[in-house]
This record gives C-alpha cells, structure tokens and sequence, in this order.
C-alpha cells in the first residue's frame, strides 16, 4: 500500500474534513495548505498527484495521536526524529495509539472486514522487531484493517471494495 492510498483509505473511514486533516498536520509540526493537502488525496491516476512520504504519514499520524488523545503532559518538547520509513507495524500502532483500541476492539475491527484473527497472532504484530514472536503486518493485513476500520466508524452497509 502506499502512503497516499493509507491516508485516503483512514480519511474516509473516520470522516476527516478538510480543515481538521490541517489542523491534525499542524499539531505535528507540520504546515500543509489545502491544494497540497487535495493533490495527496488524490488518486495516483489523476492528474497533481502528489507522492505521500514516510514523513508526511508520519506527521500526519502523530498529529493524529495528540488530535484524538491530547498533547503529553511535559515541560520538555520532545525530541521529533525525522521519519524515513514507517512499517506497517509502525502505521498499525500509531492508529491503535490514536483511537485507543484495545485488543477486544482491534478484533471486532478485523471481524468487520470478515477476517479472524487471534489474540496471539494480533499481539505479535506490536512487538519490537527483533523479538522473537514479532510478526511483520502485511499490505493485505493494513489493507483489512483501514476496510474493518470504514465499516466499524461508518457502518457495515458502507464498506470501501
């Protein structure tokens, strides 16, 4: 999956609007108007596409966390690494940090999108990667997910095909 289609795909499913997609970017530190904010939306196909990083994901689902869950509470800024390359692990935990979804709820979300999985199965994929039961999250996986996630948020007769 690319970023853009990620982007696209968690837009719709929570029904972000166009001014709180600014103000989730800018909560991050990161500045976007709206005509840059379309062209990352946009299709690949279409005309002013514009390629989503691994940043601007990143940026995009940190403001997330704060947007949803508020800022920390600390006198210190943190340090922001720049980010070069999210997993899909890394996507899968910062949506899970963001709408503070318990494995109970990560489990339904994934039954919406008719996909079953385990308890143990779910837990291996937030572990650190050099663990041994970590389990890399698939494009199909992420793909389920953001599916389950659309049905979940915006009912089961709207599933994205």
């Amino acid at each position: 999956m690319t970023c853009n289609d990620i982007l696209r795909r968690f837009r719709y499913a929570l029904d972000i609007s166009n001014t709180s997609m600014i103000e989730i970017f800018r909560l991050s530190d990161y500045e976007i108007d709206l005509s840059t904010l379309l062209d990352l939306l946009k299709k690949e196909e279409e005309s002013g596409c514009l390629d989503c990083s691994f940043t601007v994901l990143g940026h995009f689902l940190d403001g997330l966390i704060v947007f949803k869950r508020g800022a920390r509470e600390t006198t210190k800024k943190p340090v922001v690494k720049p980010v070069i390359e999210l997993t899909n692990n890394d996507i899968l935990k910062k949506i899970r940090i963001a709408l503070e979804l318990k494995e109970e709820d990560m489990m339904a979300i994934m039954k919406c999108a008719d996909v079953t999985i385990s308890k143990s199965e779910l837990s291996a994929l937030f572990r650190s990667k050099g663990q041994k039961n970590y389990k890399v999250c698939g494009d199909q996986f992420l793909r389920n997910f953001l599916q389950g996630l659309t049905a979940h948020f915006r009912g089961a007769g709207n599933k994205e095909k």
